[in-house]
């Protein structure tokens, strides 16, 4: 194995990352040692570019990003038995500890100690990625590595999507940037029956259209009342997938649910939001937040869908070779593009 690998990483507490030549991650017991062949880039990975006041307070610097990946398991640790090199793979990025309440119910997704790659550890932008064998998942052959490489946003998505029954309801999707969009796919693909996604972007909401049989609604310039008396929605949206961390388009959507509709909460506001409570309670509305994925139940059943019918490859918009990230940082800041990938190879 190679001394020195290409990474990226925030290396100063300023605007930007930094292509430098790292060390390979020794690996422990119980981790596997994984070849990055392709990466996403994610709306954390913006905030960390952006160095904004919640990167400045959770990024300790210098730390390699990056989160979504897909690669090749290249070393085993002396421990892992149910894993071999040559198998291609991505992986759940959150780490978690193994002693909480939450932990110990088999309720990884919630546990308190959880830690990110790329966040609190050291991350997938980068040649080689230690993971724990725990937090791998196979890759089938009928996903490339480039859908691979998007998984956890998927699952993001998958998550929000699957939090309510979803078979002849009318859904609202507000924001639609790439997990909404392939949020919506998903609600589709489960059989809902009219699906509405709301944003001010045209180029988002175009984007939309080309991924999924949705209706794009621009709140900018239509009136969401009228997409549904034309929808012949009488009552209003059973189910409610607010991805866009907007506060009007939250009160929009209670208000355009019905009377017990649900809400499933994965955008988050910045900072703290006035919420009409009482309109809620009146309503009789269920709000679930959702953080991350199911571990791992969302990873079985997103790569199902994948395996049986569900295409969000038209998310991806954009491709650029590792040596062309800033181009590829520049493409997810214009706000007119779906995924971006990166190609390690």
């Amino acid at each position: 194995m190679t001394n020195g690998m290409k990474a990226l990483e925030k290396s100063k507490a300023e605007v930007g990352l930094w292509m430098v030549n790292a060390a390979v991650p020794a690996i422990g017991p119980d981790d596997v040692l994984i070849r990055v062949k392709k990466t996403g880039i994610c709306g954390t990975d913006i905030h960390i570019w952006q160095w904004d006041e919640w990167a400045a307070r959770t990024i300790p610097v210098p730390m390699i990003t990056g989160h979504e990946f897909a690669g090749e398991i290249v070393e085993l640790g002396k421990n892992v038995t149910d894993l071999k090199i040559g198998q291609r793979v991505s992986g759940e990025g959150h780490l978690i500890g193994k002693t909480s309440r939450q932990s110990r119910a088999g309720k990884f997704h919630l546990d308190p100690a959880t830690r990110g790659i790329g966040v609190n550890e050291q991350g997938a932008f980068a040649e080689f990625l230690r993971l724990p064998a725990f937090n791998v998942v196979l890759l089938p052959d009928a996903i490339d590595d480039e859908i691979g490489a998007i998984l956890d946003p998927l699952g993001n998505a998958v998550h929000t999507a699957l939090s309510f029954d979803l078979v002849g309801e009318d859904v609202l999707i507000t924001g639609a940037g790439p997990t909404g969009i392939m949020a919506a796919a998903v609600v589709r693909h489960v059989g809902a029956r009219h699906v509405v996604i709301t944003d001010v972007n045209p180029d988002r909401l175009a984007l939309a259209a080309e991924v999924a049989d949705v209706v794009p609604v621009n709140v900018a310039t239509q009136d969401l009342k009228e997409v549904m008396a034309g929808l012949k929605m009488k009552e209003g949206f059973d189910v409610g997938l607010e991805m866009s961390g907007n506060q009007r388009a939250m009160d929009q959507m209670v208000e355009s649910l019905v009377m017990g509709g649900r809400i499933a909460l994965l955008g988050i506001p910045p900072g703290k939001s006035p919420v009409d409570w009482s309109r809620i309670v009146f309503k009789a509305i269920t709000i679930k937040g959702v953080y991350g994925r199911e571990i791992f139940e969302t990873w079985y059943k997103m790569i199902a869908m994948l395996e049986n019918g569900l295409d969000v490859r038209r998310v991806i918009t954009h491709r650029f070779k590792v040596d062309e990230f800033r181009d590829g940082f520049g493409a997810m800041l214009s706000g007119k593009s779906g995924k971006v990938v990166l190609d390690w190879t």
